[in-house]
């Protein structure tokens, strides 16, 4: 079951007042709580001391700019990050990308297409579901979008958390390549059928002994399962 929108706490972080308030504004008009950061230290204090959903950058701020915060975020957590930036420069973008961004929006912008982006950011991601998903020691908080093993959160990408995502929420399901890269990657992504591969290559290693619980299933694709956990060995009297 979803989050009721007002309790999705997005964070947008400008300098400029009146960026900030224009995003407030039309935020809080489509029902989201906003929380208010005017440089990048600031984004961060808020960042660890609020449950936030979604942040909003901007590139350019003082003190710590956009790509330092989202470095720094991306570090904790894998939460939908949306860059805004008056710089519209190729560089600008990749670089943004590069650093884990989820989506990029350049000044001056539409309100209206902003709103749509963070919607459909918020329901392709699985981030408006709340609650946690428990596999043995493995633990998926979809609010957070943090996965634990053994209480350790692993530093997964983006892309590596989406897929674990729908591998857990399919669980004992084969899925066909084709389903995993439409699902994860959407189907306007122009990839082929081993960037699926190699992801799960990358999210097996970052797994631990759970690597093992994703199977591959000979011609058709891949199946989560958690494997049983191995009974304490008794200590010799």
């Amino acid at each position: 079951m979803g989050l009721d929108m007002g309790k999705i706490n997005i964070l947008v972080a400008d300098d400029e007042i009146r960026i900030r308030k224009l995003l407030s504004d039309f935020l809080k008009k489509e029902g989201y709580s906003v929380i208010e950061a005017e440089n990048g230290e600031e984004a961060l204090e808020k960042f660890a001391s609020n449950k936030i959903h979604l942040v909003i950058l901007d590139v350019m701020m003082p003190k710590m700019d956009g790509w330092e915060t989202l470095t720094q975020i991306r570090k904790m957590s894998t939460l939908p990050v949306i860059m805004l930036t008056a710089k519209g420069e190729e560089y600008y973008q990749l670089n943004s990308f590069r650093l884990g961004v989820d989506d990029y929006v350049q000044k001056p912008f539409s309100p209206g297409v902003l709103m749509a982006r963070i919607s459909a950011l918020l329901r392709r991601t699985g981030n408006i579901k709340g609650a946690e998903k428990r596999y043995g020691a493995l633990v998926i908080d979809d609010a957070a979008r943090k996965v634990t093993l053994d209480g350790t959160m692993l530093e997964l990408t983006p892309k590596e958390y989406e897929l674990l995502s729908f591998l857990t929420s399919n669980s004992g399901i084969a899925l066909s390549r084709e389903q995993i890269l439409n699902s994860v990657w959407s189907y306007d992504y122009f990839g082929d059928l081993r960037t699926v591969d190699t992801h799960i290559k990358q999210l097996r290693s970052k797994l631990g002994r759970y690597g093992d619980a994703i199977y591959t299933v000979r011609g058709i694709g891949y199946r989560f399962e958690v494997p049983e956990e191995p009974a304490p060995e008794k200590s010799e009297s």
